[in-house]
């Protein structure tokens, strides 16, 4: 996987349009290449279509609930981002002339600030091309800017990809000592 950061031209070679800010041109396992950037006000309505196409077991694995609908107030929680006690990083891709987000990655800071937890979730049509990981990285560089001590992630103890890709990316992985049914991952930072 490479990672191109980019600087704005009014249409660069893989057809984004002109990107003020941080951002960068992921080229993935497969050879396909995603914008990445800190998640803006203006992508709400993408936050809403994205979580809405997810699956009902993504959606559950992202939540550790069942979420039929994207409530106003969920999203305004999602779209609370300061960059620094909360970070979050949308990937978006050109699909029919639009920008799609298929990816995110995000993080908030616990009370103590020391500790944040973390999630990524990734389209199921995106899956296994290094997205999540490449999400990943990216928050986990920004965690450690910013002084954090841990990055954890609270997830089902049966979400094998979760498992996996906590695994590659160097967090181990413990019960939770209240409920038998979830896990937390944990990378020290």
């Amino acid at each position: 996987m490479v990672t191109t950061p980019s600087t704005p031209a009014t249409v660069d070679s893989h057809g984004f349009a002109a990107i003020e800010g941080d951002h960068w041109i992921e080229l993935l396992e497969d050879g396909t290449h995603v914008l990445i950037r800190p998640l803006r006000p203006e992508d709400r309505e993408r936050e809403r279509a994205f979580i809405q196409r997810l699956s009902p077991e993504s959606r559950r694995n992202r939540f550790l609930g069942e979420v039929r609908e994207v409530s106003p107030t969920l999203l305004d929680q999602l779209m609370q981002v300061d960059h620094h006690n909360t970070m979050a990083f949308v990937a978006l891709v050109h699909d029919n002339g639009e920008l799609r987000e298929v990816g995110i990655s995000r993080y908030g800071a616990d009370e103590d600030g020391q500790r944040c937890e973390c999630a990524v979730t990734v389209a199921e049509d995106w899956r296994h091309r290094g997205l999540a990981v490449a999400l990943m990285r990216h928050l986990i560089e920004v965690a450690r800017r910013e002084g954090f001590k841990a990055l954890y992630s609270i997830d089902s103890a049966d979400n094998g990809q979760m498992r996996e890709l906590a695994s590659y990316l160097g967090f181990t992985r413990s019960p939770d000592a209240d409920d038998s049914t979830l896990v937390i991952h944990t990378l020290r930072l």
